[in-house]
C-alpha cells in the first residue's frame, strides 16, 4: 500500500473520505494501523469546527486500538512493530515542560490531541507520538478496549481523585456512555453506588451494572434521596449539563467531593454555604496520561469491565457521529475496521 483511506473534516461537519500517501513516522512516532476507533463526543472540537483553525481538514478520533507497523527514529525500543496499542484523548506528553517535569502529565503543555490537534482515528492509519501510547493487554477485543482509552479512563481517573473510603456511597451521575462505566468501575472498586438519572427507564440497567440504588432525578429531589442514604462521600457527574449538577453537591457528606467529568456550556450553580458547611468541594477531572489508561486496563480486565457498544463499518464513520450527536448511541459507537 501506497494510500491509505481517511475522513477528514474541514468546517463544520464537512467530512470527506480521502486517500492520503503513506509515510514513515517522524523519529518520536510510531504508525499504527487501525483497527478500531470509538466515536466519542469529544469529537465534535473537530467535528463542529471548536478547534484553531476549523479551515484546516483534520480527522477526527481519540480511542484509537490498533497494530504498530512502522517505528520512527528515536523511539523506545519497547516499541516493536507488530505490538497492539492505543492512543486516547492525549497524544503523548514532551517529557520537558514543568508540568512534565514534576509527573504531571496530563497538563503537559506540549502535547498532541489525536482528532482535535493533530489527525486521529477515522482513518485506516495514524501517526503518534510514542509517549502517548497505550499498551493493549492481548486478551482485550479491540472494540471493547477502543472506547476505554478515553470515557473508561476518565471516570475510572476520577473515582481515583476522589480517594473516598471503601464501603462508602459514592454516585454516579447519568447513565450514559461515560455513566455506564463509572457505575461499573465504582462498584468494582468497592463502593455503595447510588446511580442518578432522570426517568425510571434506566433503574434496572443500573442494577444490572451494580447500582444498590437508583434515584430518579425528575420524580424526587436528588439532595434528599442522597441524604436519606447518608450522604456520598463522592460524586462523579458524568452528563452534559450544568443545570442537572447544580443539587449535587448539598447531597455530599462533609468532606466530600464533586468530581466533574461532564463538559457542559453551561454554569453550574452552587449555594455557597453547601460549599463552606462541611468544607464540601467541587473538582474537575480530564482524563489520564498513557499509564492511567493502561491502569484502567487492567482493572477492567481483572473485573470484566466492558462497556456497551455498536460497532460500524469504518465507511460509514459520518453516519456514526451524527447517530452518536443525536443522542442514540447504547451506548458507545465503535468504528470497526475489519467490517466491509
Amino acid at each position: 500500500m501506497t494510500t491509505y483511506r481517511a475522513f477528514q473534516v474541514t468546517g463544520t461537519r464537512a467530512f470527506t473520505l480521502v486517500d492520503r500517501p503513506l509515510r514513515h513516522p517522524e523519529p518520536g512516532h510510531v504508525r499504527i494501523r487501525v483497527l478500531a476507533c470509538g466515536v466519542c463526543h469529544s469529537d465534535s472540537l473537530a467535528v463542529e469546527g471548536q478547534r484553531a483553525d476549523p479551515a484546516q481538514p483534520i480527522v477526527p478520533g481519540h480511542e484509537i486500538v490498533g497494530e504498530i507497523d512502522a517505528v520512527g527514529a528515536d523511539v523506545d525500543g519497547r516499541w516493536q512493530v507488530g505490538d497492539r496499542v492505543g492512543v486516547g484523548f492525549l497524544g503523548g506528553q514532551c517529557g520537558h515542560c514543568d508540568f512534565c517535569r514534576h509527573g504531571d502529565f496530563v497538563n503537559c503543555e506540549d502535547q498532541p490531541l489525536p482528532g482535535t490537534t493533530v489527525d486521529g482515528g477515522y482513518a485506516e492509519v495514524t501517526y503518534a507520538r510514542a509517549s502517548g501510547l497505550v499498551r493493549i493487554p492481548d486478551r482485550f477485543d479491540p472494540m471493547t478496549a477502543a472506547p476505554l482509552l478515553c470515557a473508561g479512563v476518565t471516570v475510572f481517573n476520577a473515582l481515583r481523585a476522589a480517594d473516598a473510603p471503601r464501603n462508602t456511597l459514592v454516585a454516579i451521575q447519568g447513565i450514559g456512555g461515560l455513566g455506564h462505566l463509572g457505575v461499573q468501575y465504582a462498584n468494582n472498586m468497592g463502593y455503595r453506588v447510588a446511580a442518578i438519572a432522570r426517568g425510571s427507564e434506566k433503574s434496572s440497567l443500573a442494577t444490572s451494572l451494580g447500582a444498590d440504588h437508583y434515584i430518579d432525578s425528575a420524580s424526587g429531589d436528588t439532595t434528599s434521596a442522597l441524604t436519606a442514604l447518608g450522604g456520598a462521600t463522592a460524586i462523579v457527574a458524568t452528563a452534559a449539563s450544568g443545570a442537572s449538577m447544580a443539587g449535587l453537591v448539598a447531597g455530599l457528606r462533609p468532606r466530600g467531593r464533586l468530581i466533574v467529568v461532564g463538559a457542559s456550556d453551561e454554569p453550574i450553580p452552587v449555594q455557597t454555604p453547601d460549599l463552606i458547611f462541611g468544607g464540601r468541594s467541587i473538582v474537575g477531572s480530564l482524563t489520564g496520561s498513557a499509564a492511567d489508561n493502561e491502569d484502567s486496563l487492567t482493572f477492567s480486565l481483572a473485573h470484566q469491565i466492558a462497556p456497551m457498544i455498536e460497532t460500524v463499518p469504518f465507511e460509514d464513520a459520518p453516519q456514526a457521529y451524527e447517530r452518536m450527536m443525536a443522542g442514540q448511541a447504547r451506548f458507545r459507537i465503535v468504528l470497526d475496521f475489519t467490517r466491509r
